[in-house]
């Protein structure tokens, strides 16, 4: 996925073909599951479902009034155009797919992706993590060496970090074990 926009189109056919929903609800999933959209306003959402209505990969209609509510909700749905995007988007694998911002959102809908292409994506994670680590670890190991003058906390949130990434680690090895053997 080259871009952030593309990482949400991905995420939103992904939510769509698992079933009809709202905006509301859209948003909901997407914040509470997927780490680059953590912060999804509407203001960047409802642009673009209408980009992808218009461009024929999703549908909409509306759903009857729900009680004490004054307003019909709008309901998306994936089109046969937009399962085969997401097919191709999910076919992919690319540098991309093991960045921070796209990695969660990747793996979220990891079984349409073809097995050659799971095992490159979470080989790519683990080498962009090892990476991460190292430098980690360097940062560490000078403030260390100049404790007087390092920012305490700073060194804990290196820890922390490292720590994190370190477990990360370790569940991709497993992953790409239990990938190749299956």
């Amino acid at each position: 996925m080259r871009s952030r926009v593309e990482a949400l189109e991905f995420a939103l056919l992904g939510l769509l073909s698992q079933g009809s929903l709202h905006g509301y609800e859209l948003r909901k999933r997407l914040i509470t599951t997927y780490g680059p959209f953590r912060a999804l306003s509407f203001s960047v959402l409802y642009p673009q479902l209408r980009r992808m209505l218009e461009a024929g990969l999703i549908e909409e209609s509306k759903a009857p009034v729900p009680p004490r509510s004054r307003r019909s909700r709008i309901v998306y749905a994936v089109t046969k155009s937009g399962k085969k995007r997401f097919s191709e988007l999910a076919g992919g694998a690319g540098p991309d797919d093991w960045d921070d911002e796209n990695f969660e959102v990747r793996f979220a809908f990891f079984s349409p992706t073809p097995p050659t292409n799971r095992v490159q994506i979470l080989e790519g994670r683990h080498r962009r993590l090892l990476d991460k680590a190292a430098a980690l670890r360097n940062e560490i190991t000078k403030t260390t060496a100049f404790a007087e003058r390092t920012d305490k906390y700073l060194t804990e949130w290196r820890r922390h970090s490292l720590e994190s990434i370190e477990r990360e680690i370790s569940w991709l090895e497993e992953m790409t074990h239990n990938e190749k053997d299956a």
